[in-house]
């Protein structure tokens, strides 16, 4: 591992790699132009950020202004944002998915001044709304072609293309570079960085406050509890840098220590993009790896005879052999000949998809199934997983390299305090540090509260509701419960989203739910019963499984009906949910069911950016469906 130079602010993250990790022509950043990976240096890098921050410094963008930027992860996403971090203005990454409307919002609240453009597309939505943005001066698109695309005459804001602002490198003086240079070193950790917006499941978009320090220091306790990541590994990255879980485990990261991003193209084209670059990190969310599971399971199951034994015998055995490992036991001779022999038989196979080179793939965002992760496990790729929101920078625990514990979210950073609180007395049932960590110790359930270097600066503008998340004594309340089990922080479910059934029993819709998504037919399902008799549920089924199993054509997806009502597909994904529902408390289990034709989507306005079901909206959306599956249930126990 690489033991980096003191360094407390994002900008001298990469000025660091170039003085003591690598030299300046050594590859930073790749980008697939055409058939062809492209390679980018840490010096090309530098220099097009000096070229952001000499052309904002002419423009009078001083310190602390706010600057945007909506537009998919790529190298001038990097450009732009070492540019103004540099010189004191702060990140404001909008999400590309988001509705106009919110947009707008988020552009007023925060008084952005300039915003990088990424698509065509996007540079349209800025079109419709930038003449409502008051503080909006210019808008910089970061694509080709844009002269195919028609301007208003009487748009008032200056639009200036990316390729103008970098060429500002051909002509910046020694004078400008000397003011970047100064103004990077009067940065200080406790400055705002960022604001990142978050709405959660409800409510008006808030500004996360975010300053240097919250991310450096987010950034150095990660690496201390995950020290097997050096200077010579390559990220691939896809999740978008509008999140803060990108942006430190993948961006942040690999500004410490020198690694190498590569930027997928598209989600699409991920796994081909995984094969062709290799990479040995990625940050991931729980469906990527659910999918893959699921995949595999299918492919290694589909034809039946020897090659199913064969498959199911290499992960027995790859079971088998992880928890030897895991126990610290050594596996023997010949377990160790079988697991060598369902890796070169099975494993192999699957490992060749993600590349063949994966160290390990760091899953946020959301609660990772444990079937999943001890899938991947089995088949010796490590998933550790980390929990946190944008409010704590965000990571509050991660696992431990070598200390796995499936269905947790790993061990308390350094540097912070992690308490669990009852949401009723508000009594602490425990509070955990990392120097407190003991694999032996588990508690009860309750609020997961933090205190320490990763909590916010607090909610832009908003000081009731900055009030209100952050009390008295400093504890950010992340509305998370959840223990602690083995040691390891265990994530149980959201407050907000506790089902209290008629009978006062209540139901976290999270554990259930993963229970019924380990069927291969089921893509997605939302759990409803509060102040209800019973449970029922909303089930969105697997496309490409339904499709091959009842022959569908795209068109049957396109049919304005919302819900499925096919008698014999509707039984067929009934007998998973009744199998399945064996393995939960009779309280827990599904009575009813609608099938979903397709998934739920943002544009729909049933999720957040970050892939969270918005409850209250969906309820209030499909009421009367809802409404019907309580006039007959359908016993599924």
């Amino acid at each position: 591992m690489v033991i980096f130079n003191e360094f407390s602010t994002v900008p001298s993250l990469l000025r660091n790699v170039v003085e003591n990790i690598h030299t300046p022509n050594h590859t930073f950043l790749k980008q697939k132009k055409g058939n062809d990976w492209i390679d980018i240096s840490f010096q090309t890098t530098l220099e097009n950020a000096d070229a952001v921050s000499a052309f904002f410094l002419r423009k009078g963008i001083k310190k602390g202004d706010r600057m945007g930027l909506i537009i998919e992860n790529s190298p001038e996403y990097v450009y732009y944002d070492q540019g103004i971090q540099q010189i004191g203005a702060i990140n404001v990454s909008i999400y590309p998915t988001l509705s106009e409307h919110e947009v707008e919002y988020i552009i007023n609240d925060s008084g952005i001044k300039s915003i990088l453009v990424g698509s065509p597309f996007l540079f349209k939505k800025i079109l419709k709304i930038a003449r409502n943005c008051r503080e909006l001066r210019y808008v910089i698109p970061a694509f080709a072609d844009l002269d195919k695309i028609t301007v208003p005459a009487d748009f008032q804001k200056e639009i200036i293309h990316f390729n103008t602002v970098l060429a500002t490198a051909e002509n910046i003086t020694e004078a400008e570079l000397k003011q970047i240079a100064e103004a990077r070193q009067a940065l200080r950790p406790t400055d705002l960085s960022s604001l990142i917006y978050t709405s959660g499941t409800t409510g008006t978009p808030k500004g996360v406050m975010l300053s240097h320090s919250n991310f450096v220091e987010n950034v150095k306790v990660c690496l201390q509890q995950i020290p097997v990541i050096d200077k010579d590994d390559l990220f691939l990255s896809f999740l978008p840098l509008s999140h803060v879980f990108e942006r430190t485990a993948t961006y942040h990261v690999c500004c410490a220590q020198g690694c190498t991003i590569a930027y997928a193209q598209s989600l699409e084209l991920l796994a081909k993009n995984m094969a062709e670059v290799k990479p040995t990190v990625m940050s991931c969310v729980p469906r990527l790896l659910e999918r893959i599971h699921d995949k595999a399971i299918k492919s290694g199951t589909a034809t039946g005879g020897m090659k199913a034994k064969i498959f199911m015998w290499a992960l027995e055995t790859g079971q088998l052999y992880r928890n030897k490992k895991e126990a610290g036991k050594n596996p023997g001779v010949i377990l160790t000949l079988k697991q060598n022999t369902a890796d070169k038989l099975v494993f192999s196979k699957i490992k060749e998809k993600t590349g063949g080179r994966l160290k390990f793939m760091i899953s946020g965002g959301a609660a990772l199934p444990k079937n999943v992760g001890e899938f991947f496990g089995n088949l010796g790729i490590k998933i550790l997983e980390g929990f946190g929101l944008t409010e704590t920078s965000p990571v509050m625990s991660v696992t431990e390299y070598h200390r796995q514990v499936y269905g947790t979210v790993g061990r308390v950073i350094p540097g912070i305090e992690v308490g669990i609180q009852d949401v009723e007395t508000k009594k602490f049932i425990s509070i955990q540090t990392h120097e407190t960590f003991n694999e032996g110790f588990e508690c009860e359930e309750g609020e997961v509260v933090v205190r320490g270097h990763c909590v916010m600066q607090g909610y832009f503008n908003k000081p009731a509701e900055t009030a209100e998340a952050i009390d008295i004594d400093n504890w950010f309340h992340t509305g998370d419960i959840g223990r602690f089990y083995k040691g390891n922080l265990q994530i149980t479910d959201r407050i907000k989203n506790m089902i209290v059934n008629a009978y006062g029993k209540n139901v976290y819709p999270t554990p259930v739910e993963n229970i019924y998504l380990k069927s291969l037919k089921i893509e997605s399902i939302f759990l409803i019963g509060d102040k209800r008799e019973y449970l029922t549920a909303i089930v969105v089924p697997n496309r490409e499984t339904l499709q091959e199993q009842f022959k569908l054509t795209d068109a049957y997806f396109a049919q304005p009906e919302l819900f499925i009502e096919d008698a014999e597909i509707l039984s067929w994904i009934n007998q998973d949910i009744r199998k399945l529902s064996n393995e939960l408390a009779k309280f827990e289990r599904i009575k009813n069911f609608k099938l979903k034709r397709n998934p739920f989507s943002m544009e729909e306005g049933e999720m957040t950016p970050s892939m969270k079901l918005k409850r209250k909206v969906i309820e209030r959306k499909y009421a009367e469906p809802i409404n019907e599956m309580y006039k007959m249930a359908v016993e599924a126990d």
